[in-house]
């Protein structure tokens, strides 16, 4: 292979070129203080790229009243601004709704890193560019360098000013272009002496404060090391992906850990700024020991940090372990990280006692340098105490007051029955108790009072708290400090084993609602059970919206408690969080005004819908725990609602199939069934009108008689067909009236004779038969259909027999012959649409496999039954089809209909 063959595009280099693509391209034009003349200078290539003939709108340009700066803006479209009410008047704001309906190819943004009045859409106006990339328009927008979130504690020690509007990293790495506004300190500082930047009283005050010559000197520092790390990385990314040859040395990989403590951020952003000098891929990791639950303002500072290392483009991982270091120096050697970054220990009343981290670290560690962050503000700087659980309530205390009272009433009770020589050991037992039980803090509490009672009742001289002897004195020393980490120990246990009760019934709560939702047959009853496990989990309320299957509109599928609708902010960030993939609302950038915090739920077709959670007014956000634990409810009720929909699809889809089926079993009998009585029909009639004067008299009669019973046989199974359509749709009509079943049985033979049935029939009626109450002209069907289909398949030489009986008050009508019998496989399907036997003999004229559904459908809508037997009762062979009839008087029936 060829060096030229050996060399490839990086795919990395090549999938980042065509996302970039897909989207509106930034362009950045970068300051390092305010009035180098951004503003003016995106507008001058603007007017450039307009003299060309592009479609260039301004969608918000902010001129301070400077009049070059206004000249500039004559001549192009701008749109108009949009106010929003805030504390009692309107305040005009990026109208990003008009903008994406005007959709520019080129628009131009000012202030990249202004925050938005609450009630906009997002917090940030970088947001609201991000939005407009993603729509695939270009934007252009200015930017100061004191208003990038990694430098932000950088910039505060220079001028001495805390920048309160910042912008993430990321959003500066995404940025297609920047180009370095610059102008000398110098030439800065006598605009704002001209009043070219602020007016005079403000300028006065910005010269002696922020603009500083060595103030500015540093800025433009800033500034210029930012673009050459920005020109350098867009090299390397041109070289990969043009697959141009080069030196690829090992680049450095660094790790920051994060902590609960309040320099957390501070450590945060310094990780940042050494990551960007050595273009170095970062993580940012933290540690938690199992078993221990961090204060909620711990867990605050700890969620902030971790926010704040993801927004600067840190790749974050949080692990669990009980050896801090050890877990540490493993990551960094899986992940081949070459330096660490910590803060610096708090100096508490332990640290004399023990090893703190960055002293762990720089003794384990080889081959990794380690960088210590040290507190620069009281802050973060002053002595703290470590973190200790819970005071705990007072019903603890009680109970080690009483544990020692007892104690004491004890050993008071064996010293007078036998000489002890030490009674501590029982206060140790009551020690204990309330260790178990309550909780650190009580033990501690009963460790002392313990301390106290054994020296004022137990040691010489008693009833005070004066120790006459020094070895007395040192034994109450070891019992206290014996009695603490006992304490300690029984208290530390408990939470230990409190916390893996509540694991446990974490992870069975989460089985249980997983074999729940596995076990749920639609989407709204998925939908119902996600709401309740969601709100029972987290204590806050909770909504699911789903997709429709029309134009994609969220509604309300399930709430718990109740709810059918949501406000207007609340649909605004679960649509976005829809349309978007991410979260929305409450806690997060986008409407974080809005008092619900909402999660896409997406299934392997895409999102199918949003998880809603409630803020409670006044209440904190979600923290990580809770974020974790929603997105896990999350991630199992969108897998069980794709199963769900999945169901009803193949559910549909079986349907379909069936119905597909029966239809074209339905054409193909009607096709075969009419074919016969339609063919005959027609050489009838075609004989008779061709021969007719020349046919005999009685051939003639034949032929016309031969039309008349094979148009009867084709009205008898239309009539069929149109009685299954009613049963079939619950529209069956009986006109019941009193029916003598022996003349139904006569006319059921006289209709078979007529139709040419060559067997031997018999009607047998039991003597003094009652009336039955039915419809005459559907149980004349059914008889015929039975009687029809023994004609069909008993043979021309069997004998069928027609009787009627009364059993049990019911009419039994039966239907016998003696014909082969129904096949054994045939026999339990006999009543159902389409069955025919295998062995049929003839056309018998109802060949469509209707006939006895059809009759079972009747014979049960008159409230009775229909059965088949093969062999026939006391026969060798043969078939016995019997109906049972209720002999019910009128006002019964219609009482039972009712």
């Amino acid at each position: 292979m060829s060096a030229e063959e050996a060399q490839r595009a990086s795919p990395e280099a090549l999938l980042a070129a065509a996302e970039r693509e897909t989207r509106g391209k930034l362009r950045i034009f970068l300051g390092a203080a305010p009035g180098v003349g951004k503003t003016y200078a995106m507008l001058s290539a603007a007017r450039a790229a307009k003299v060309a003939g592009g479609d260039i709108v301004i969608g918000l340009v902010e001129t301070h009243g400077r009049a070059e700066t206004e000249a500039l803006v004559e001549g192009f479209e701008v749109l108009p601004r949009r106010g929003i009410a805030y504390r009692g008047r309107l305040v005009p704001e990026f109208d990003l709704e008009a903008a994406l309906r005007r959709r520019p190819r080129l628009l131009l943004v000012d202030e990249y890193a202004h925050s938005n009045v609450e009630g906009s859409r997002h917090p940030k106006r970088w947001q609201d560019v991000q939005e407009l990339l993603a729509a695939g328009i270009d934007v252009w927008t200015t930017l100061n360098i004191q208003h990038v979130e990694s430098l932000n504690d950088v910039v505060q020690r220079i001028t001495g000013v805390r920048v309160r509007e910042t912008v993430p990293d990321t959003a500066l790495q995404k940025a297609d272009e920047v180009i370095l506004v610059d102008l000398p300190s110098d030439e800065l500082i006598r605009r704002l002496a001209d009043g070219k930047v602020y007016v005079e009283d403000t300028a006065t005050r910005a010269v002696q404060s922020f603009f500083k010559p060595s103030n500015l000197t540093a800025l433009r520092e800033l500034a210029l090391r930012q673009v050459a790390a920005r020109v350098d990385s867009d090299l390397v990314e041109r070289m990969q992906g043009s697959a141009i040859g080069g030196p690829w040395a090992a680049g450095e990989r660094l790790l920051v850990c994060v902590g609960p403590d309040v320099a957390a951020e501070r450590v945060v952003r310094e990780a940042k700024r050494l990551a960007d000098l050595l273009d170095a891929t970062w993580f940012a990791v933290t540690v938690e020991r199992p078993g221990r639950i961090l204060p909620a303002r711990e867990r605050q500072r700890l969620d902030a940090g971790m926010r704040l290392a993801e927004s600067l483009g840190a790749e974050t991982h949080s692990l669990v372990a009980a050896d801090i270091p050890t877990e540490l120096l493993r990551f960094a050697r899986f992940e081949n990280v070459t330096q660490i970054v910590i803060g610096k220990a708090r100096r508490g009343w332990l640290r004399p006692f023990r090893t703190s981290l960055s002293d762990a670290l720089v003794e384990r560690a080889d081959g990794v340098s380690i960088h210590v962050i040290t507190a620069d503000s009281p802050e973060t700087s002053r002595r703290g105490w470590p973190s200790l659980p819970p005071v705990g309530p007072a019903a603890g205390y009680a109970v080690a007051a009483l544990c020692v009272a007892a104690a004491t009433l004890i050993g008071l009770a064996l010293t007078q029955l036998v000489a002890l020589p030490n009674v501590s050991m029982l206060y140790l037992l009551a020690v204990l108790v309330p260790a178990i039980r309550h909780g650190v803090w009580p033990a501690i509490f009963g460790s002392a009072l313990s301390f106290l009672a054994y020296n004022f009742f137990f040691i010489d001289p008693v009833n005070t708290f004066t120790v006459a002897r020094p070895h007395e004195l040192l034994a109450l020393v070891i019992f206290l400090i014996i009695a603490v980490l006992i304490s300690a120990i029984a208290g530390r246990a408990r939470e230990q084993t409190r916390m893996a009760a509540l694991r446990t019934r974490a992870t069975r709560r989460l089985y249980e609602f997983t074999r729940k939702l596995s076990a749920l047959p639609d989407a709204p009853s998925v939908a119902e059970a996600t709401a309740a496990e969601i709100q029972g989990a987290l204590g806050r309320s909770c909504v699911i919206l789903l997709a429709g299957t029309q134009g994609g509109e969220l509604g309300v599928a399930a709430a718990w408690p109740p709810e059918d609708r949501l406000d207007t902010a609340s649909m605004t960030a679960a649509r976005w969080a829809f349309d978007h993939g991410e979260a929305a609302g409450a806690g997060t950038g986008t409407l974080p005004s809005a008092p619900w915090f909402f999660l896409p739920l997406a299934g392997a077709g895409g999102r199918i819908g949003v998880v809603g959670v409630e803020r409670m007014p006044g209440g904190a956000a979600l923290d990580s725990e809770g974020e974790a634990v929603l997105e896990t409810l999350s991630d199992q009720a969108a897998a069980a609602l794709v199963r769900a929909r999945l169901s009803t699809e193949v559910v549909s889809a079986r349907t379909a199939a069936e119905t597909e089926r029966v239809r074209n079993i339905l054409l193909a009998s009607i096709s075969h069934d009419f074919r016969t009585p339609l063919a005959s029909i027609l050489g009838a009639a075609t004989s008779l009108i061709d021969y007719g004067g020349d046919i005999p008299e009685a051939e003639r009669r034949d032929l016309l008689n031969q039309m008349r019973e094979e148009a009867e046989h084709l009205d008898i199974m239309v009539r069929n067909l149109l009685s299954m359509t009613r049963l079939e749709a619950g529209a069956l009509d009986l006109r019941r009236d009193w029916i003598d079943v022996v003349e139904m049985l006569n006319r059921a033979v006289s209709t078979a004779r007529k139709r040419g049935a060559p067997q031997r029939f018999a009607v047998t009626p039991a003597p003094d038969l009652p009336l039955i109450f039915a419809d005459q002209s559907l149980m004349d069907q059914v008889l015929g259909n039975i009687v029809g289909n023994a004609v069909r398949y008993a043979g021309p030489g069997a004998r069928i027999v027609l009787s009627a009986t009364v059993i049990d008050a019911q009419m039994v009508i039966a239907v016998t012959d003696d014909g082969p019998g129904i096949p054994p496989e045939t026999l339990p399907h006999v009543f159902e649409k389409f069955v025919r036997a295998a062995r049929e003999a003839g056309d018998g004229g109802n060949g469509s496999g209707l006939g006895l559904a059809i009759a079972k459908g009747i014979v049960e809508a008159h409230g009775g039954t229909v059965a088949a037997r093969s062999p026939a009762p006391g026969q060798p062979r043969g078939t016995r089809i019997a109906i049972r009839l209720p002999l019910d008087t009128p006002p019964a029936m219609e009482e039972r209909e009712r």
